[in-house]
């Protein structure tokens, strides 16, 4: 199976899933499977973990149904398992109030975590829009996303895009609760 044979979105809606990709280092695991399939050694190759660690969590992964085994091969008696993200995407539910943003912490990590040599493109712009021109905003970010999302080149470095449109707390609203 390809990557272009996965569904389209996968909805964490369990304890168990979102305990899963809330670690860092399960959320690395799924950025090298993203587009393509790989083994226990390669992964643990590629996120710079020993096989046992990196073993123990692809199994965490493939029991919250993250992740699955696309294929099977024998080597030297040894059944090799590959392993593939279960769907193109992933949906988390809203963190609620006040409640941590797991894709942001996860972004600013691999950001921190990025070389510093490696090109980055960041910024913060604080703007006014109306409903429709935020609205619109938000529809060509995604359309902008899933049009790069399609000329991915799994022979290409990785380079990862996160954005956050939001409202954020007005001044009142965190004066009032600061009280």
């Amino acid at each position: 199976m390809s990557t272009d044979d996965l569904p389209e979105t996968f909805h964490v809606t369990t304890d168990e899933q979102l305990r899963a990709v809330s670690n860092l280092t399960r959320h690395r695991i799924m950025a090298v499977l993203r587009f393509e399939p790989a083994t226990i050694t390669q992964i643990a190759q590629r996120v710079g973990l020993a096989k046992g660690s990196s073993s123990y969590h692809v199994r965490l992964l493939e029991r919250a149904g993250l992740v699955k085994v696309v294929r099977t091969r024998k080597v030297r008696g040894v059944n090799e398992r590959y392993y593939a993200m279960a769907a193109r995407s992933i949906v988390l539910p809203d963190p609620g109030e006040g409640g941590p943003d797991l894709l942001m912490r996860h972004a600013v990590a691999d950001l921190e975590a990025a070389p510093q040599d490696g090109g980055r493109h960041v910024r913060m712009a604080h703007l006014r829009l109306t409903d429709e021109q935020f609205a619109e905003l938000g529809a060509r970010l995604h359309a902008l996303a899933d049009e790069y999302r399609e000329l991915s080149d799994p022979s290409l470095p990785d380079a990862s895009l996160v954005f956050a449109l939001f409202h954020p707390t007005s001044r009142e609203q965190a004066e009032g609760d600061a009280k």
